[in-house]
């Protein structure tokens, strides 16, 4: 019984190790950002790489991202490739457009994402924020979930001494969808904590932290990162349920068209 217990022992400790290996290999951290337009995506990925002219931001309810647009940087030894997306509910273009621009996310940092950020704004969680949440789950798959951090922005509008976990309990759905998403969550503000270098409302110290977590998550996924072939299975199974949906429309308007015949022979 020992043997074997000692066997299992080894056994993790192998696997963990081998997944630190992974972690510690990969220089090359490829972030994917997600959200609605306005939430602070460029401004976000500024941040992250520490270059305040590497997106282009402004204060409008217009969508200044159109195209998905990358940098990289190299932030304490490892390099940093992020992606900044069109904003879901775009102010520009149609629904399939938006879709297809961020998909080419997946493109752009090939072979694949490390992790995919999902931005929400430390506010009432609405709606469409809901929306947002379902939208990115229909175009990446629920895995995606496994490679994916909550990352709130505005942080300033916490309450003084709030934490953002204290902020995610007080709504049941949002900490299901941080649950979801392996209770990952953290916390910017791009206006007001860039100054502060230490303590809780410091974004260097936020950024810090959100690297660390997404060097665990990558160690957790095996030093993995979600795939093209991840992303074609997820569309596959779309295809393959809008062409059941339509059978069986098809099989509707067979039948209504038969009983009008049916109702015109008998007139």
């Amino acid at each position: 019984m020992e043997a074997i217990q000692n066997k299992k022992k080894l056994s993790i400790a192998i696997q963990n190790k081998t997944a630190k290996q992974l972690t510690d290999s990969v220089k090359d951290l490829r972030i994917v950002s997600l959200g609605k337009t306005g939430v602070g995506k460029s401004q976000t990925g500024n941040t992250i790489i520490r270059d305040p002219n590497a997106f282009q931001t402004q204060r409008s309810s217009a969508s200044v991202t159109t195209k998905c647009q990358s940098a990289t940087e190299t932030v304490n030894s490892r390099t940093i490739k992020y992606i900044d997306t069109p904003g879901f509910f775009d102010t520009h273009g149609s629904e399939e457009q938006l879709r297809s621009e961020i998909l080419r996310s997946i493109i752009k940092c090939a072979p694949g994402p490390h992790a995919f950020l999902i931005l929400l704004k430390v506010q009432t969680y609405t709606v469409q924020e809901e929306e947002i949440v379902k939208k990115i789950i229909e175009t990446f798959g629920k895995d995606a979930l496994k490679y994916a951090v909550v990352l709130f922005t505005h942080g300033d509008n916490l309450d003084e001494g709030q934490t953002i976990k204290e902020f995610v309990r007080e709504n049941s759905k949002l900490q299901d969808l941080v649950n979801k998403c392996g209770g990952r969550c953290h916390v910017v503000d791009n206006k007001y904590w860039n100054q502060q270098e230490d303590g809780y409302r410091s974004n260097r110290v936020q950024i810090e932290s959100l690297m660390n977590t997404i060097k665990e998550m990558v160690r957790g996924n095996g030093g993995g990162c979600y795939t093209n072939e991840m992303l074609q299975e997820v569309h596959r199974a779309i295809d393959n349920e809008m062409q059941v949906v339509r059978a069986a429309s098809n099989v509707r308007e067979n039948a209504d068209e038969c009983s009008k015949k049916k109702g015109v022979m008998t007139e």
